[in-house]
């Protein structure tokens, strides 16, 4: 028994050795090919000295700046700031929110709007019938276009056998007379479109959201009617000419005048987002059913939240600012414009979203139309002029090119033919604003004209070099928006609708 005992353990004592030996082969053969394979880092003498003295290390090493210094090589994040102003952006409105519902309850109401079966009826009636001045622009334009053809015939047939007698002094003549006739007609019609519409708000529309929503349709329909005019009557001039296409955008090519002068192509017109007329514009391919839903739900999403935000907070700020305006106590006034500011501020860029953003792109979609920089970076404006031209690019289109460009040809300065072009703006807004508040007080005629020194004191700053001057040009603009601008002519408008209608004049 003993003996079985030893021989066991001899066996299991010789496994365990000869697992050992082979183990410790196999760690002797791969440190081998490892030696093999690579050679041994030999030690560095000044890392060795490096982890000796461990108090000595060269912490200033080169010249650096602060962060925040100009003299920066590498301009630094600001994300984490960012982050920090939308978090008390959100913490300071939402502290709003809670002081307003706990000191006034909650105010949204559907059928509390003081809106007439009247209003509606003009204000559908109007929206039928204001498009009707399109068909007789092209109307004008069709005869325009047959008389043109008449013309060039009666020309070549001339020209054919004596060429040296035809008299090109009567052909010009005769043009500019027939164009007088053509922008007497252009002109009764575009005027009698404005208005009718102007004067029907002003006396019988009562609500001022329909009035503007009906003043907005006529000057839009206006404005495409007076681009329509003007390009067909140079269109009709390079045709005269026998085809002289030269001065023409190739892009026109595919439907040369009078080709243009179509029913269809003028519906086009009407109903792109755009006020500048072309006979040709560039196309999408198809209609994107899921983009244009989204588009869509932004606007109803957008429209529902400025309604809330209006009447919920817009609403009793203006409310309780009406004493302090009727007793012209300015440091209050002051402190009723900064707090209105923020919340002018949010209706804006909602409504700026929902419009430019949302429904022009719904719009476009539907259109297949494909130029779609209705706007640009506006808010990194360096100027108040770089404002005006990116904020509305399809307006600013328009005046430019049927305006501005016009006068300059013509050898206007371009500092007088950009004072036509505000002055006109400012007489657009007033009507915008004053005729559908029934207040025509003149507050959005100068707020625009007062944008021509703003633009003087800015533009040194858009063309410094450097970011200065441009970072002073952006704050000026933004606090000339937020608490001027804005807040203020609401304040008035307000004030003057109240006077005229609700409680000021009871007091």
């Amino acid at each position: 028994m003993p003996s079985q005992v030893t021989t066991v353990s001899t066996t299991s004592d010789r496994s365990n050795g000869s697992a050992a030996t082979d183990g410790g082969n196999g760690a002797i053969e791969h440190t081998l090919k490892a030696s093999s394979s690579s050679p041994p880092d030999l030690p560095n003498r000044s890392d060795q000295r490096h982890k000796r003295y461990r108090h000595v290390a060269a912490v200033h090493s080169r010249p650096k700046a602060s962060c925040l210094s100009h003299d920066r090589e590498t301009v630094p994040s600001f994300l984490g700031f960012r982050n920090l102003m939308v978090i008390v952006l959100i913490v300071s409105n939402l502290r709003l929110m809670i002081e307003n519902f706990f000191k006034y309850g909650v105010l949204i109401c559907i059928r509390c709007h003081d809106y007439r079966k009247q209003d509606l009826l003009l204000g559908f009636a109007l929206y039928l019938t204001v498009p009707c001045h399109l068909l007789a622009a092209y109307l004008v334009e069709s005869a325009a276009a047959r008389k043109a053809k008449a013309q060039l015939g009666r020309r070549k047939k001339f020209e054919a056998p004596e060429p040296q007698k035809w008299d090109k002094e009567q052909e010009r003549r005769d043009f500019q007379h027939a164009w007088r006739v053509i922008a007497f007609a252009h002109t009764f019609n575009a005027t009698l479109c404005l208005l009718i519409t102007t004067v029907a708000v002003y006396r019988w529309i009562h609500h001022p959201l329909i009035g503007t929503l009906s003043q907005v349709h006529a000057i839009i329909v206006w404005l495409k009617i007076c681009s329509y005019a003007f390009t067909n009557r140079d269109l009709r001039h390079s045709y005269l000419t026998l085809g002289d296409a030269s001065g023409l955008p190739p892009i026109y090519s595919s439907c040369p005048y009078p080709q243009n002068i179509t029913f269809s192509n003028l519906s086009y017109f009407w109903w792109a987002p755009t006020l500048v007329y072309q006979p040709v514009y560039p196309r999408t391919s198809h209609i994107r059913w899921g983009f244009l839903m989204k588009r869509i739900a932004e606007v109803a999403a957008l429209s529902t939240f400025i309604w809330i935000a209006s009447a919920q907070y817009a609403a009793p700020v203006l409310r309780n600012s009406l004493d302090k305006i009727q007793t012209l106590n300015f440091p209050l006034i002051l402190e009723r414009l900064m707090k209105l500011s923020t919340v002018s501020l949010v209706i804006w860029l909602a409504g700026f979203f929902a419009l430019f953003q949302s429904g022009l792109n719904a719009l476009a979609e539907v259109m297949t139309f494909g130029d779609r920089e209705f706007y640009t970076d506006w808010w990194n404006s360096a100027s108040v002029g770089e404002y005006w031209r990116t904020w509305n690019r399809p307006m600013y289109q328009f005046m430019k090119r049927h305006i501005f460009m016009p006068l300059v040809g013509r050898g206007w300065h371009p500092k007088a033919a950009s004072f036509v072009v505000f002055f006109f703006s400012a007489l657009l807004h007033e009507l915008l604003v004053g005729v559908p508040t029934h207040n025509i007080i003149g507050v959005a005629f100068v707020g625009m004209m007062s944008q021509i020194p703003l633009i003087a004191i800015t533009l040194p700053l858009e063309n410094m070099h450097g970011t200065n001057g441009k970072i002073i040009g952006n704050t000026i603009f933004w606090v000339s928006f937020c608490l001027v601008g804005q807040p203020l002519a609401a304040l008035l408008y307000f004030f003057a609708w109240q006077a005229k209608y609700g409680s000021v004049r009871q007091v």
